[in-house]
């Protein structure tokens, strides 16, 4: 096998929609509870989630080229896994014949405890044979191969193990659940048994190394010892929730403290943990600092609800800001993989090819949309209904509306000129740097003046400011700098502020410019429903094109 088709990681096991519900408490037997709303949407959030593909997603943030194999189904659930395992180039080997995808319904109270239900669906489907018919040379194509004791059936889980055993490849579960809930659904305590001999490093919860070693003494390094002396794992650790976790090896054998972040939500916590412990021993680092490394994952992702990492960029710089040290972590990777019965494939055709590219577009993607929701959250109507006050009694005097911005911000502000004209308030692009050529002329006393301007400062916009405040318009600043000199020149002020722009310098205007555009069509869109604008008058205003040619019925 070539090197080029490795990957550092692979994985089976659950993959899940989570159904994410905020209360105030966890509620028992016969009662009854409020939910609460979510910020900006309803009592209902969907995530991505379950150990292994939470894993495999901590591990991809974190460099490490991943892969995920098993059962799913071809449902609007499983297309929404399967869309984030392209954002974060998991390669992926599944079969799509499952009943359904897995499901947890998850209840989450004010300190970030949380109650889950769960269904399997196409998880618990999968059987032995299924594993060596579809994926024995896929499971080979890991340098590391991590499954799970919570959905998988014990009997496909020992199958992984033994495939991986037989090609020499490490291998890793994470004891999700004890094994009073795995037996009943799973399989036999023999089978539970052998997959847990059969693992180079177990992880066990707290809860689960109890009912494993229940002659131990409570504390979680007694429990590792225990369950290493009992079944001669070359490795084992034991999380233990905000307190920390111990590890049990012939290298290093001890107790490491977790880190103190505000916790927002606990779940998956424990499966970041086990990526940033696989991804230092795949840098070569030693346990004790492989268990700061899982612990400062598990950190990261109790500070954000949700545990599938959908920012990667942000959980790798906070994973990095809370271990304190460097670590030679290998580009982000983002690609389609391959569906049904097809090894994933890169963009140049070839088994597991590498490419920057679609890693910066979509991670530039996200940096815009999560800057997009962060000015939704702060965005009010006041400003909106103030600007549309001021058109109006503008119009109403015989003024007019222009639009005006220098560099990229030009071209949302020729945008939102069109956008106006074709939606029933008449506007024009004033050229600021033209403007102090005589372009300002045509600006009379009275007319609306729209600046669009990130920083605010730009000298040919202020200059443009500064000469139609001297002719007597008004001015409307759409800006990202609150405290400029355009904000303190202005009538009124929008926010258009974002914290980063996105691409690999992070320089070059793209969220900020998606700001301004969108604060510009908000705008529109106000004025529009303001003033009754009908279908006919954007017909008369918009004939041509695919447009004209709806509105008209053809």
């Amino acid at each position: 096998m070539k090197s080029e088709t490795h990957l550092d990681l692979v994985g089976i096991g659950s993959m899940v929609v989570d159904r994410m519900h905020r209360t105030p408490r966890i509620i028992g037997p016969d009662e009854k509870g409020p939910l609460s709303l979510f910020p900006g949407s309803g009592p209902v959030q969907r995530f991505v989630g379950g150990v292994v593909l939470n894993q495999l997603g901590w591990a991809a943030a974190l460099g490490l080229r991943t892969g995920i194999f098993g059962k799913q189904a071809d449902d609007d659930n499983g297309r929404f896994l399967r869309e984030a395992m392209d954002r974060l180039g998991i390669d992926r080997h599944l079969v799509l014949d499952g009943s359904g995808s897995s499901l947890s319904e998850i209840f989450i109270d004010e300190a970030g405890e949380r109650a889950i239900y769960m269904s399997s669906a196409a998880t618990g489907e999968t059987s032995a044979e299924h594993v060596r018919r579809h994926h024995a040379d896929f499971i080979r194509r890991g340098l590391r191969v991590s499954t799970e004791i919570s959905q998988l059936p014990l009997d496909a889980t020992l199958e992984v193990l033994s495939i991986a055993r037989e090609a020499g490849i490490p291998t890793v579960i994470d004891v999700d659940v004890p094994p009073s809930y795995a037996v009943p659904l799973l399989g036999s305590e023999a089978t539970l048994r052998s997959c847990l001999r059969a693992a180079d490093l177990l992880k066990p919860s707290k809860a689960a190394a109890v009912e494993l070693v229940p002659e131990a003494d409570g504390d979680a390094l007694s429990l590792a010892r225990g369950i290493r002396s009992k079944l001669g794992t070359r490795v084992v650790v034991v999380t233990d929730g905000e307190r920390g976790c111990a590890i049990a090896a012939d290298e290093f054998e001890g107790w490491i403290p977790a880190l103190p972040v505000k916790v927002v939500d606990t779940t998956g916590a424990g499966d970041a943990f086990v990526a940033g412990l696989l991804v230092a021993l795949h840098h070569g680092l030693g346990l004790e600092s492989a268990g700061r490394l899982a612990n400062a994952c598990g950190a990261a992702c109790v500070e954000r609800l949700g545990a599938f990492p959908e920012e990667p960029l942000w959980a790798r710089e906070r994973v990095l800001e809370l271990y304190g040290k460097p670590l030679p972590l290998a580009p982000l990777r983002a690609e389609s993989g391959g569906v049904g019965d097809a090894t994933a494939i890169g963009r140049s055709g070839a088994a597991g090819a590498r490419s920057a590219e679609p890693h910066e577009a979509l991670a530039t993607i996200d940096v815009v949309i999560e800057e997009l929701q962060s000015l939704r959250k702060r965005t009010g109507p006041s400003r909106f209904e103030e600007s549309v006050r001021l058109i109006r009694a503008s119009e109403a005097g015989g003024g007019r509306v222009h639009v005006t911005g220098v560099g990229k911000a030009s071209h949302a502000a020729r945008y939102g000129a069109a956008l106006l004209s074709s939606t029933g308030t008449p506007a024009s692009f004033l050229d600021p740097v033209e403007s102090v050529h005589g372009a300002s002329g045509q600006v009379i006393r009275g007319d609306v003046v729209i600046a669009v301007s990130n920083s605010g400062e730009t000298e040919e916009l202020t200059s443009t400011i500064a000469l139609v405040r001297a002719l007597g318009a008004h001015v409307v600043a759409v800006t990202g700098a609150l405290d400029s000199w355009l904000a303190r020149h202005a009538d009124i002020v929008i926010d258009a502020s974002v914290e980063r722009e996105g691409g690999g310098l992070g320089l070059a205007p793209r969220a900020s410019v998606a700001a301004q555009t969108l604060l510009l069509g908000a705008l529109a869109a106000t004025l529009e429903r303001e003033s009754g604008f009908e279908r006919a008058e954007y017909l008369a205003r918009h004939p041509g094109g695919s447009l004209g040619k709806k509105l008209r019925g053809e």
